[in-house]
């Protein structure tokens, strides 16, 4: 037996088309703000001393595509099945809190030439997917599951920044030399 409230709040779910419509929108929005600080043809990038094991440029456009599409997919599928009103909100937060985590990295690496800031922020996310993954698994354990790759790629991400950080301290000259001011 179901309470009148419980009817209510599922009574107030907004339908399917806008559930997933707004994750896309929130996800893609993200993809394009992160997006527009890249410069991987940048003096400073290419000089930037990274490890072997760095996959080419070419693989993270590969790679990002289908895992912003798993996030948009998830955050639809995962805020149809919220319990409550509350949750929903408290689910779309942590998506927000997430995506902007997620474009705010571009930033700190490459607009700010930063990969020790963009270290501290791809730590930062790797904190948020376990929250997104947990708060997510609430509603929609299969959700959850959709996002684990994204989660796992951003952890790989976080120890690619690390090794680059690592690299770079130890060529301190070389990343001091090739520091070139944004216009």
């Amino acid at each position: 037996m179901k309470l009148i409230s419980e009817r209510d709040e599922r009574a107030a779910m907004p339908p399917a088309w806008l559930r997933f419509g707004a994750s896309a929108v929130a996800v893609a929005g993200a993809a394009f703000a992160g997006g527009r600080a890249v410069d991987a043809d940048s003096v400073w990038y290419r000089t930037l001393p990274k490890p072997s094991w760095q996959p080419p440029s070419w693989a993270f456009g590969v790679v990002w595509t289908p895992l912003y599409a798993t996030i948009a997919y998830a955050g639809g599928r995962a805020s149809g099945a919220a319990p409550t009103g509350a949750e929903r909100r408290r689910l779309a937060a942590s998506m927000a809190v997430n995506l902007s985590l997620n474009a705010g990295w571009n930033w700190l690496f490459f607009r700010m030439r930063s990969p020790r800031a963009s270290l501290a922020g791809t730590v930062l996310l790797d904190l948020s997917n376990a929250e997104l993954i947990r708060r997510t698994a609430r509603s929609d354990r299969t959700a959850a599951r959709i996002l684990l790759p994204y989660a796992a790629w951003c952890m790989f991400a976080t120890a690619l920044n690390g090794s680059i950080v690592r690299q770079s301290s130890r060529a301190p000259a070389l990343s001091r030399a090739v520091r070139v001011p944004q216009p």
